[in-house]
């Protein structure tokens, strides 16, 4: 089994985080990403909405390999704060149940502290 993500240090220097996630034709997940850096002037150490954004993609991306098992394949870059996840195969239907709970959470956090910080683009490849 491969290391898991940590939620330490994915953040950097950008005014938001983009999440974009792309279906397919069928309406299946492809791939999603996460750049850039939902800077709200907190304390370094008190960024709450990049950590927020950051433990719900990697949980997903872990959640994914370690409960649903899915076929994936995953990057992350501290320069840039940037993740992705590619499914390498179709998701079955648990693993398209995880991205759509990220999903939830993430218009969540974007709801609470507001859409200067965060911007989601779902997409059709």
């Amino acid at each position: 089994m491969r290391d898991r993500l940590h939620s330490r240090g994915y953040c950097t220097v950008t005014d938001m985080t983009v999440v974009d996630i792309f279906k397919d034709q069928e309406g299946r997940y492809v791939y999603f990403e996460c750049s850039g850096h939902a800077d709200d002037n907190s304390a370094e150490g008190e960024d709450i909405i990049c950590a927020a954004i950051s433990m719900l993609v990697i949980n997903t991306i872990n959640s994914l390999e370690v409960l649903a098992q899915a076929d994936i394949t995953y990057a992350a870059a501290e320069e840039g704060g940037e993740l992705s996840c590619r499914f390498e195969s179709p998701p079955d239907e648990k693993a398209a149940l995880l991205v759509d709970s990220m999903i939830l959470g993430l218009k969540s956090v974007r709801e609470t502290y507001g859409g200067e910080y965060l911007v989601i683009h779902l997409k059709e490849e």
